[in-house]
């Protein structure tokens, strides 16, 4: 009975709460190779009523690549991982400075899908999130044989077309007169859930209201719809760049707050830059074998 009591003996996980622009996270201290949060662990963490609440959570890591300060691991909501997280990449940035490891105004973060140049502003961050990714067989868009500015997909009985590409992670986009009427529940969901899309998709839906201004909502793998998606800014720039509908620097609006987003042209990162909010400090108290 004690090693039964020993075995499930509770320990003190230290976090961070951390949102950029209302995308909300939990981050964890994992370097020196502590071990990764499991599935279970992720989904307590992340509930809102019995939890920490968030929609992702976020671990610091020891860097993969030479002259890196840090590396990050992404995992949903559900307790699945993520490739990628546009918002999350800013908030480790500001963690890795405010911990004093990250020095200069500019330095290296290694994500899952690759490294990513980071430079300090007055009022945030802003990260090379990679160069985008329009071929359908690495988004992953199953049926289709090379690139196109609208994908066309049956389902239902509807038709519904979309814009694709991979920032490190599947995206689709829907474009609609009106953001706030948007199907996320409907159509977003169809579309999420659509056997085109293997490993799923973050659909958004975006309403172009200039050249220099669109305003968005993502549905997220995993999560739902957030107040904010920061890949999910970067791939609705690039589809509307691509089609010659806005300009290469862009204002995205969504319902936690503002990002800016440029991309120079097609061999280059696109660039995101926005806001980095530290919440609170807590301890997460949890048994040793979760």
């Amino acid at each position: 009975m004690a090693e039964v009591q020993s075995a499930r003996q509770s320990t003190r996980l230290p976090f961070s709460k951390m949102h950029g622009a209302g995308n909300d996270f939990v981050v964890l201290d994992l370097r020196g190779s502590a071990p990764a949060p499991g599935a279970d662990l992720c989904r307590a963490l992340a509930d809102r009523h019995t939890g920490v609440g968030c929609d992702q959570i976020l671990t610091v890591e020891d860097p993969r690549e030479a002259g890196s300060v840090a590396s990050y691991r992404i995992w949903n909501a559900d307790g699945s991982p993520s490739q990628q997280c546009g918002n999350g990449a800013r908030c480790i940035a500001a963690w890795l400075v405010r911990d004093g490891a990250a020095k200069d105004s500019e330095f290296t973060l290694d994500s899952p899908v690759g490294s990513h140049a980071v430079t300090r502003l007055a009022d945030g961050f802003r990260v090379a999130m990679g160069v985008p990714e329009f071929d359908p067989g690495k988004i992953p868009l199953r049926g289709f044989d090379g690139p196109r500015d609208t994908y066309v997909l049956g389902t239902r009985g509807s038709i519904i077309g979309f814009g694709a590409v991979s920032m490190g992670n599947p995206h689709a986009l829907v474009e609609v007169d009106d953001i706030d009427r948007a199907p996320l529940g409907t159509t977003g969901v169809v579309l999420q859930q659509h056997e085109g899309f293997p490993e799923s998709a973050n659909i958004g839906f975006v309403q172009v209201e200039s050249r220099q201004r669109i305003r968005l909502r993502v549905l997220e793998r995993g999560v739902g719809e957030t107040l904010a998606c920061g890949s999910g800014a970067c791939a609705a720039a690039a589809i509307l760049m691509r089609r010659g509908k806005i300009g290469r620097e862009v204002s995205v609006v969504l319902p936690g707050g503002t990002l800016q987003i440029g991309w120079a042209g097609e061999d280059a990162p696109v660039t995101m830059a926005g806001p980095a909010t530290f919440v609170f400090e807590g301890e997460w108290l949890h048994d040793r074998d979760h």
